[in-house]
């Protein structure tokens, strides 16, 4: 059920990732990460959490355009949750082809047979009958393992111990609550992309609603003005709510912006809501934001009764395709 799975989303972190074949796993410093929806969520986390870390992010059939020799000096993490995923299957056999250097990271299903059956390293992650979205703290255990990069790995899994998500149910649904009949918009520095773009993604697969985001300080110079309102344009607009995700960490200009844009969509009548990132470390701050947002959009499912977990229109668009 997805209120248990929220309340005890801290325990992914307690988990001991193991690779298999481990003896065809090569030691990387540059990625290149493949997966599509939940399963690219810790990816764009990684991202956010290091920027410093040569990281590339794949969310389409095949492999990203880069030169072969580009390519060869990369580790590839092939990451779906089900291990079903066309898109990321297509990928293993286009690294199979090519001889790349290769992993999979999934709880079961075809990349995991593909895994066995080719002698590629994978990690099996616990299948948890949940939705992808809702395992990014087993993903992200289960990359570092990949990348050997133990002292992150030991950050994290002190999130076992750090993140409380049933504190932030009584939030969530408060906010659920301001946020009713309206479509939320969700603003966050470029450093906290990722956040911004989880939170989005929560309302579209809980809460079965639409919602958009976008980044400081490049939607001042583009989206903002879409919301300059004038009488024969206001019809367009008044449905959107605006959640502005700020953090001490960002920088003071940022901050500013965020600040003053804020306060001109107030000015045009636009409600806003703010809030503030809360933790001692950055990936504290981070999945904290992440345990809120999906009590926000669980709430919101349940205040439009919608079924929050299951994601019925991709099942359909699936056996669509597959025809």
């Amino acid at each position: 059920m997805l209120p248990d799975d929220i309340k005890n989303y801290h325990k992914q972190f307690n988990y001991e990732p193991k690779i298999e074949n481990a003896s065809k796993l090569k030691k990387f410093s540059k990625f290149l990460v493949v997966g599509m929806g939940g399963s690219h969520l810790a990816a764009d986390i990684l991202k956010d959490w290091h920027p410093e870390l040569d990281i590339v992010i794949w969310s389409n059939y095949g492999l990203p355009a880069l030169k072969e020799k580009e390519l060869k000096e990369r580790l590839i993490i092939i990451s779906s949750y089900s291990g079903n995923t066309e898109e990321t299957i297509d990928a293993f056999n286009v690294a199979k082809a090519k001889r790349l250097s290769f992993a999979v990271i999934a709880s079961r299903g075809k990349l995991i047979s593909l895994a066995n059956k080719f002698k590629v390293p994978y990690v099996q992650i616990p299948d948890f009958h949940m939705q992808p979205r809702m395992a990014t703290g087993l993903s992200m255990l289960a990359m570092l393992t990949l990348m050997e990069e133990k002292s992150w790995l030991a950050e994290a899994r002190m999130l076992a111990n750090q993140l409380h998500p049933a504190r932030e149910e009584h939030r969530g649904k408060d906010l659920a609550k301001r946020l009713h009949g309206t479509v939320p918009i969700i603003y966050a520095s470029a450093r906290n992309a990722a956040i911004a773009y989880n939170w989005k993604i929560k309302f579209n697969e809980t809460g079965k609603i639409p919602a958009f985001y976008n980044v400081l300080p490049e939607l001042n110079h583009n989206e903002m003005t879409g919301f300059d309102t004038k009488t024969k344009t206001i019809g367009l607009s008044r449905n959107f709510h605006f959640v502005f995700i700020k953090d001490a960490g960002d920088d003071r200009r940022i901050t500013k912006r965020m600040n003053v844009l804020e306060k001109l969509y107030r000015d045009r009548g636009f409600q806003t809501e703010v809030i503030l990132l809360q933790g001692k470390t950055e990936i504290q701050k981070m999945f904290t934001a992440l345990n809120l947002a999906d009590w926000v959009a669980y709430h919101t499912a349940k205040m439009y009764g919608t079924e929050p977990e299951q994601v019925p229109m991709v099942e359909e668009f699936k056996k669509l395709i597959s025809r």
